[in-house]
């Protein structure tokens, strides 16, 4: 039983290790996004909006940003899997978008890059 629970607090921990990394990781891809994009407390829209809050918003709803109508009639609420969609090839998911980005291919990185952004609360704060 102590074997068991040492195995147990030990996979736990190991757990919360790459959780970390992949934040790190994540925050690092987001360098690719920081020319365009911002996020946290003193986050301003750029040529991109915000993306605090991103986990859960509607597309198109950041205030102050002014969006292509493509992108304000996508219907999107932003989540892992729409991310994920979205994140691989902007222009083909919503056509018409102002987001002129290749796109990120790499499961992993967008997986991290996700894990980043959806940390960042509306107001920039983290969770």
């Amino acid at each position: 039983m102590k074997s068991l629970i040492l195995a147990a607090v030990a996979l736990a921990s190991t757990i919360g290790l790459a959780h970390a990394q992949d934040l790190d990781a994540g925050e690092k891809s987001f360098r690719k996004c920081a020319p365009c994009h911002a996020v946290g407390e003193d986050a301003r829209n750029k040529v991109g909006p915000v993306l605090n809050g991103i986990d859960g918003r509607h597309s198109g709803a950041v205030e102050g940003y002014n969006y292509s109508n493509a992108n304000k009639n996508a219907n999107i609420i932003w989540n892992e899997e729409t991310f994920k969609e979205y994140i691989q090839a902007p222009a083909a998911k919503v056509p018409g978008t102002k987001m002129a980005f290749a796109g990120i291919k790499n499961e992993k990185e967008i997986a991290n890059l996700w894990g980043y952004l959806k940390q960042f609360k509306a107001d920039g704060t983290k969770k």
